[in-house]
Parts: C-alpha cells; structure tokens; sequence
C-alpha cells in the first residue's frame, strides 16, 4: 500500500534512541509524531509570514490571513462540510466541546433536560457538561457497554424520552479502541429531535470522515493526533447552530461593532475565534492533511489494522496472565491491557526502559476505569508509521517485563 521506510524517513523522531535502545514509539493515541513538512512549514511561517491574520492591509498580514483561510477551506473539504464558514478553529477537541457546552447547552438547556453520554467517554466529554450544571440543571445520562466495549444500543434507545436536549458521545474509544455506530445513533437523535455532538479525535485519523452522511450537528478533533501541530483544534458545526449560538468568549477578531452601551458580533466562523489565533500552526495543519490524503487513511487503517491483529493474537498466545480490555468486532489500533495483577505504571516504567513508550494510567476515562473494576491500564497505540519488527520488539519487551513482574 505504500513504503513503509519511506513513511518513516518523513519522521526525524523515529531515528532517536531510549536508554540505549531504539524508541518504538506506541502512544499515538495520545498524540501522534509529526512529520518533517508540517515542522518545515511552521519554520516557513515565523521566519517570512509573522503577521497578524484579519487586520492588516499590508502584503504579510494578507498572506499569513490566506494561509490560515486556505486551512480552514482544506478543513471543510476534507470533512465534507456544506461550508467553510461552518469550519471554527480552537485549541483543541477539548476546548470544541466546551465551547458547545458553554453556548448551545448554556442557551438552550433548561433545569431538569437530560444529555446522553456513554461510559467510554473521554473527561474532555464529561466535565463541560459537569461545569454546565453549576449554570443549568441538567440530567447526565451515560449508557453502557457490554463485556466486549461495545455501546449497548437498546439501552441508548430506551434513554430518549420529553426531556432529552442532547447526545454527546464519542466516535471511537480512546481505552477500548470501539469505533461506536454514531451514524445510527445519529439516526436515533435526530428521530427524536435531538442534536448529536460526535468527539471525533480517535477516530479522524484513521477513519473518512463525513459529516454530511453522518448528519453531525457537531463534530470535533484535534491537529495534533492527525500528524499536526499541537494546539489547533476544529469545531464543526452546522451553520443553523453557530448562528443560534452567543459566542463562546469576547475579545478582539470576533466582533462586528463594539460600543459601551452595546455590541454585535461577527458572523460564524469568526464569532467564536476570540483573540489572536494560532495563525502559524493552523496554516502548518495544512501540511497534515495533504500527508494523510497521500497515503491515504484507508490505507492507513488496514495498516494499523494488520499490527493491531498481530499484536493482539501474539499477546494472547505468548503472555500468560495477561488480560486484554476492548475486544469489540469494530475497532482501531488500540490495544489496552494488564499483565495479570501487576501495577501499569510498573509495566509501562519497565517498558520504558526498554525503548518502548506506551501509555499508562486512567487515559482521562475514570469512569470507564471504575465501570471496568480496574484503576488503569496499560495502552499500546498505533500508527502508520509503526512496524510488524517493532510489534515484535513490543512482545519481545512484554515477555521479558511479565517474566520480572509475574515470574
């Protein structure tokens, strides 16, 4: 599908040394490496377009402007989105729902409505809505899940009833790997009049995404797990909604006319771009994109798909003990797991060791991590860049800590 030395020659992170060894790096659902033309890009910025975006007549201001623009344009293509003005850049997926949190739920929400979540959230997905209830009373509603990490559907049906303003759920698992039908549950909502929030920043890297099949009425992800920069976010939204929406926080760019007595704001996308935006790495973001179109995020996903398999039926065959968290029919490169009784951070320190950076800990998912009876887990993620050899440096690492932890 594509050369893997190639792919990796775009990565000058990948070349470095741990303790001596060869980093496998295997935490990209955290944050994902970035390659040499998104990094050059930023460089380009600071040194030749440094201006700021939307406020200057002069040739700088203008061409940082149409750099920033261009991204929001390529943004709204790659998503499928009906408009560009439908594109609002934050800091990141967090920052997305909490600003819909903050305005759509602030607005429209009253004491006593019900939002519908699922155990597998993320807390960026649980706590702006916990903060909203400080202004409204509203009801959280989280469905569960079977042994196997998936969302359970009957369940999620039998929640909707007068009350229900909102569903906020994530696409894909950041524990469990679970890619979640969001289109059906999409499908359900809207049957019942009800808005959909998709936390889309597991998924986006490996999946097409469409957010007019889908029928989102908000979307949300992040730069920095698509091979961007860290610090950019997107928000979509459709248009109906950002126009109905006050602005999330006030300040210079997302005006219209500003007076004591009184003032109106910019049409969306602008109004909830408060301030100075992180012109340089949106404009980088770009960069991330192109690179995902050219190899493809099909080709991608079948990759990581194949380390995922391998990696997995290796773990089960050759690790006693082991115990494996998220094994649902539909799911990414997302491997969770405790070796027997053993403490993940010892795992992941001893890995460490080793030249192998995993993720260990609640992954922002405590309620899931009580759902499950466990405090955490150890979380080994992939990657297009990642390798069948470095799998097996991976279980080869694993045996060796299961032997000292377990033996």
């Amino acid at each position: 599908m594509f050369d893997i030395n190639d792919i990796r020659s775009q990565f000058p992170i990948l070349d470095r040394s741990v303790y001596n060894r060869p980093l496998v790096y295997l935490d990209n659902a955290a944050t994902s490496q970035t390659p040499r033309r998104v990094v050059d890009a930023i460089e380009k910025s600071y040194f030749e377009t440094k201006a700021n975006v939307h406020r200057g007549v002069f040739s700088v201001s203008q061409e940082a402007t149409e750099l920033m623009e261009a991204t929001r344009t390529r943004v709204q293509k790659y998503i499928g989105a009906e408009s560009r003005d439908e594109i609002v850049f934050t800091r990141g997926t967090t920052e997305a729902i909490n600003l819909v949190a903050a305005s759509y739920g602030g607005t429209f929400f009253k004491d006593g409505d019900e939002v519908i979540l699922t155990v597998m959230e993320h807390h960026a997905n649980i706590v702006p809505w916990q903060l909203l209830q400080n202004r409204v009373k509203i009801v959280l509603r989280p469905v569960s899940i079977n042994e196997k990490g998936e969302l359970d559907i009957d369940e999620y049906k039998s929640f909707f009833n007068e009350k229900t303003r909102f569903v906020a759920v994530c696409h894909t698992s950041n524990v469990l790997g679970t890619i979640n039908p969001v289109k059906e549950l999409i499908e359900i909502a809207h049957g019942h009049n009800v808005p959909v929030l998709v936390d889309g920043a597991q998924a986006i890297p490996h999946t097409r995404i469409d957010v007019k099949d889908l029928d989102a009425d908000f979307y949300t992800f992040s730069s920095h797990k698509m091979y961007g920069p860290t610090g950019v976010g997107v928000l979509y939204g459709k248009l109906k909604h950002l126009s109905a929406m006050p602005p999330y926080q006030g300040g210079g760019e997302m005006i219209d006319q500003v007076s004591f007595e009184k003032t109106t704001y910019a049409e969306p996308p602008l109004k909830f771009e408060a301030g100075t935006p992180d012109f340089v790495d949106i404009a980088a973001f770009s960069l991330a994109l192109d690179f995902l179109d050219e190899v493809g995020v099909e080709n991608i996903a079948a990759h990581e798909k194949e380390l995922t398999e391998y990696a997995t039926k290796r773990m089960i065959a050759e690790i006693p003990g082991i115990r494996l968290f998220g094994t649902a029919e539909k799911k990414c490169g997302v491997i969770s797991f405790l070796l027997g009784h053993a403490h993940h951070y010892d795992t992941g320190m001893l890995l460490d060791k080793l030249g192998i950076a995993v993720r260990t800990g609640h992954h922002c998912a405590q309620p899931l991590m009580r759902y499950l009876g466990i405090e955490g887990t150890v979380r080994a993620s992939f990657a297009v860049y990642n390798t069948i050899e470095e799998v097996d440096t991976f279980i080869n690492a694993l045996k060796r800590v299961n032997a000292m932890l377990n033996g």
